[in-house]
């Protein structure tokens, strides 16, 4: 019996000092990310805004404030019970009420809130004034990614979604964390130019999200049928990262944000290759594709936009329904999965895409059509979406 004993204590030594070992080896491996959380970070971000900079003085200013107070309170308080405790023979003292004490407690509270108000106020008015902006972008929070839409400035008429990497989400899914940038990569991180002031309009499709990025100290709510606004201007070029910070859902944390900033050279050239971009992929919808090539051009726009919910092998996962055997997808009349495509159903559980071009809907149409179980044989065009998007 005491063997037993003996042995049981020491499988559990052992797995504590194994699971210490792998504690600190992951712990270990994981640096700060500049632009990002650090490793046991308690204090603010470092700000790369003038507003990130007045927060963040305000934050500590207003700290000292309330230590001060509180020491010299709790101060009072201690040395009152400990000096004029009975045990001393201390006497209580015999009057009714004190003008000068009423004056003062009241006269010193006014004057700090008041200091602290005014500073408090004034960096918030700075903060919400969103008037002369260099660029003005409209970032729209869906279950679970961020639509980026340039729409004054340099770089009107680019946009693009950007959702979790699908490295980051296949680690997440294995369980096995790794990088300082775990769960903050995406495939498309919004660029903006260093020194220039840009505004951001927030609004959401679906629920409310909210885009948070601390190093600019920028929090701004999206909410579905409505539109918010705030702004900032980075001062030093580099990456820098955020979260959604409203609880939107099951994969609230799979959706970052990162923010590029570039030299204004760097940011010129960035937008004259993404209206190439755009250019090439704007294919003329009155052209006549092949099944093969059109399948082909649907895998591609299937793995980076269906993927993520439906799965590469199309049989979805938890409320998201499957493609493969789907009804609609196998149904002979194509207009059904197109209004899917371009109106969305279930409520916004399967977004609209509109976003996409006519040839890409065609395709990716095509694609789940003549895929996994689906042999269907058929071929949708991008004229008839065009004429169903009238």
């Amino acid at each position: 019996m005491k063997t037993t004993t003996n042995l049981r204590k020491t499988l559990v030594n052992s797995a504590w000092a194994l699971g210490a070992a792998l504690f600190s080896s992951v712990a270990l491996a994981v640096d700060d990310l500049p632009g990002g959380p650090a490793v046991n970070q308690l204090d603010l971000h470092p700000p790369v805004t003038r507003i990130a900079s007045d927060v963040q003085s305000l934050h500590y200013g207003m700290m000292i404030v309330c230590v001060a107070i509180f020491v010299a309170v709790f101060g009072v308080m201690f040395y009152s019970i400990l000096k004029h405790r009975k045990s001393l023979g201390a006497k209580p003292a015999n009057f009714h009420e004190s003008v000068g004490v009423e004056i003062a407690w009241t006269i010193v509270p006014f004057i700090i809130v008041t200091v602290m108000g005014f500073a408090a106020t004034k960096t918030v008015v700075a903060q919400k004034d969103t008037s002369n902006a260099d660029l003005t972008i409209k970032a729209t929070g869906s279950q679970w990614k961020w639509g980026y839409d340039y729409l004054r400035g340099e770089g009107e008429g680019i946009s693009f979604l950007a959702t979790l990497d699908s490295s980051q989400r296949a680690l997440s899914d294995a369980g096995a964390p790794q990088g300082d940038n775990y769960l903050l990569k995406v495939d498309n991180p919004l660029v903006v130019p260093v020194g220039k002031k840009i505004r951001i309009i927030t609004t959401a499709s679906d629920v409310i999200h909210a885009w948070m990025v601390p190093a600019f100290a920028v929090k701004q709510d999206a909410i579905p049928g409505f539109v918010r606004d705030t702004w900032f201007k980075a001062e030093q070029v580099g990456d820098f990262y955020g979260q959604c910070a409203e609880l939107c859902g099951k994969e609230h944390a799979y959706m970052p944000i990162h923010v590029k900033v570039v030299s204004e050279a760097d940011y010129s050239a960035w937008v004259a290759g993404k209206k190439k971009e755009i250019a090439a992929k704007a294919d003329d919808p009155a052209k006549v594709w092949e099944t093969g090539a059109l399948v082909a051009r649907g895998e591609k726009v299937y793995a980076a936009n269906c993927a993520v919910c439906h799965q590469a092998n199309g049989k979805g996962a938890g409320p998201i329904k499957a493609l493969d055997g789907s009804p609609v997808v196998l149904d002979a009349d194509k207009a059904k999965q197109i209004a899917v495509l371009l109106n969305g159903q279930n409520n916004g559980a399967m977004p609209a895409w509109k976003q996409l071009s006519d040839t890409e809907i065609a395709a990716v149409i095509t694609y789940t059509k003549n895929n996994w179980g689906n042999k269907t044989g058929q071929t949708v065009q991008p004229s008839e979406v065009v004429a169903a998007r009238k």
